[in-house]
């Protein structure tokens, strides 16, 4: 049983679609272990309690320095147990320690087709934004490995999105959203639940 974590920032639509086709069986031999969120009060922790699952909030804000936020972040994915950080939706970038500590065992779902309007600033409603912007004709979202750069590791799945014309970035969100983010995130868990992408090395342990 592949074990989750799920980190968040805010609504939880992605999460919510992981905690779906797990209930359906889309999602095999899976579960979400914990969700945390660097915000409180938003609605991706009712939606975990709805589920029966363990969630929490950790913030920068409630720490005096970044670095103690990052080993303290460390120190909870750790004490999950999981087998697989997921970001749902998660705005915090993610500490180096905690990627040295999951090689190639963390996964970010973005709303573009990635090389295409990524990276810093890159992020929610901006990101369609900018493609309407740029005039492009088919956006999409990437399911990706995290690394130490921004929007940057193997990419592991992408499904393109036809862009209408007139649409605002609002609706294009929501599109990309139900025809591209929630297949391809449920789908790459699903595969590697089943072995079929391969993980790195295990989570290191502290001693």
């Amino acid at each position: 049983m592949l074990k989750l974590t799920v980190l968040v920032s805010g609504g939880g639509t992605n999460l919510q679609a992981i905690i779906d086709r797990i209930e359906d069986g889309t999602i095999h031999d899976a579960e979400i272990v914990r969700v945390i969120s660097n915000n409180p009060g938003v609605y991706a922790l009712e939606r975990a309690g709805k589920a029966g699952i363990p969630a929490e909030v950790l913030s920068p804000k409630d720490f005096e320095e970044r670095e103690q936020f990052n080993e303290a972040l460390l120190a909870k994915l750790q004490e999950t147990g999981a087998d697989l950080i997921v970001l749902a939706g998660c705005l915090v970038a993610i500490p180096p320690q905690v990627v040295k500590a999951y090689p190639n065992r963390i996964i970010n779902i973005h709303p573009a087709l990635i090389p295409s309007f990524c990276g810093k600033g890159y992020y929610g409603l901006r990101v369609h934004e900018k493609a309407l912007e740029r005039g492009v004709k088919v956006t999409g979202a990437t399911v990706h490995f995290v690394d130490e750069d921004l929007d940057h590791g193997k990419i592991l799945l992408q499904k393109a999105v036809e862009i209408p014309e007139g649409i605002t970035a609002k609706k294009l969100q929501k599109k990309v959203m139900e025809e591209a983010e929630w297949v391809i995130l449920p789908k790459a868990i699903d595969l590697i639940a089943q072995g079929k992408i391969p993980l790195g090395l295990a989570p290191e342990k502290t001693v």
